[in-house]
């Protein structure tokens, strides 16, 4: 498999859906395949809040592959010898796109806090002028889980002749109440810990003396990934064998986990781009602009697979089947297909359980309808 990774600088301005404009900015991006003749086979992978545009392969001396290297590459579900997949780092992450911690022309000084808030459509509106840059026009097919399933979404309504397939897993056609609250737990940890210094922080000071604050958040952020039968499963009751029970900060496994996956989430995401791609998933509605949900996917022309997951908590079942019932009754049931996918994993299971849904993306890809 070719793993080709690229920066594009752009230094026409991105108006905003705030009215603000991001003037210069770059998008990093990595391809996966080979580009054929006639451009269509081009699969565009859209990630989720901490992932970036590394989402297959390995890189030369890391070890660790890129964080949907299961479903990507030769002879996999989304085969890299029939498909040119492309997955481009969302504006305000920290992997190489501008974000808060970018410099702000024409000072050398970060954004920090005078970064715009962005959205979704945001998102996808810097990848369209990045692929009409490089010469794609046209997709066979937009994929994602989770925020990555809100831009598929948003695709597929908002651009609608540019993909033929929109395959959206994990995710909604608005954040609701109870995701927001999560969220809004995550945001005030970071917020709150003296370590933020009103998002002054050092990167590297907190890389090495920790950020308590971003590390609980991670922790709760966690929690509403998995679901309470995958924890008991993987973890059980079982104590940290070292702890001792009648300690006070003795520990169950489950807390030990959550205190790894907090600390080292600190060591590789940027607290500010946290907050600036939550709040972007909070805002995320698409009626928000429209007279309604059925005015909204009214526009979608497209074929929209939607995978849901039965024991996802972040994003409910009820809300992927909204927007199946939605097309439906507008009159558009030709252009869908839904399932739940029987997991009991949690919300994570589009990154972890790829074998109970891989079949099924594969055929979507494949089949003509």
């Amino acid at each position: 498999m070719k793993v080709t990774t690229q920066t594009e600088h752009f230094t026409n301005p991105l108006y905003l859906e705030s009215g603000r404009i991001l003037e210069p900015y770059d998008l990093t991006y990595e391809t996966y395949g080979a580009l054929n003749s006639d451009k269509s086979n081009v699969v565009v992978v859209c990630h989720a809040l901490t992932g970036s545009h590394h989402a297959a392969g390995t890189y030369e001396g890391d070890i660790k592959p890129g964080w949907w290297d299961g479903m990507i590459g030769d002879g996999k579900p989304i085969d890299t010898q029939k498909y040119f997949v492309i997955c481009v780092n969302v504006i305000g992450s920290c992997f190489g796109s501008t974000g808060p911690m970018s410099e702000m022309y024409p000072t050398s000084e970060p954004y920090r806090l005078k970064f715009p808030v962005i959205t979704i459509s945001d998102m996808v509106k810097a990848q369209r002028i990045l692929f009409d840059r490089i010469g794609i026009h046209h997709a066979h097919a937009v994929i994602g889980g989770s925020m990555g399933g809100m831009q598929a979404l948003c695709f597929a309504i908002e651009h609608p002749n540019f993909a033929k397939k929109h395959i959206v897993l994990a995710s909604t056609y608005a954040t609701q109440p109870w995701a927001i609250a999560f969220n809004k737990v995550a945001r005030e940890a970071v917020i709150k810990d003296p370590a933020f210094q009103n998002g002054l922080y050092d990167p590297k000071e907190i890389r090495e003396n920790g950020f308590p604050g971003f590390a609980t958040g991670r922790m709760c952020g966690h929690i509403s990934y998995l679901s309470p039968t995958s924890m008991q499963t993987k973890f059980g009751r079982e104590y940290v064998e070292t702890d001792g029970l009648y300690e006070l900060f003795g520990r169950f496994q489950i807390e030990r986990y959550l205190d790894y996956n907090g600390m080292n989430f600190v060591q590789w995401f940027d607290p500010l781009s946290f907050l600036y791609i939550t709040k972007a998933i909070n805002i995320f509605d698409a009626t928000r602009n429209y007279d309604s949900l059925e005015d909204s996917l009214g526009r979608i022309n497209s074929e929209m697979y939607l995978y849901a997951f039965k024991s996802d908590l972040l994003f409910l079942p009820e809300e992927m089947k909204k927007i199946e019932t939605t097309l439906h009754n507008i009159g558009k049931s030709n252009l869908v297909y839904y399932e739940e996918v029987d997991s009991n994993y949690g919300h994570d299971a589009f990154l972890v359980e790829l074998d109970k849904f891989a079949h099924s993306v594969t055929k979507a890809l494949e089949e003509e309808r």
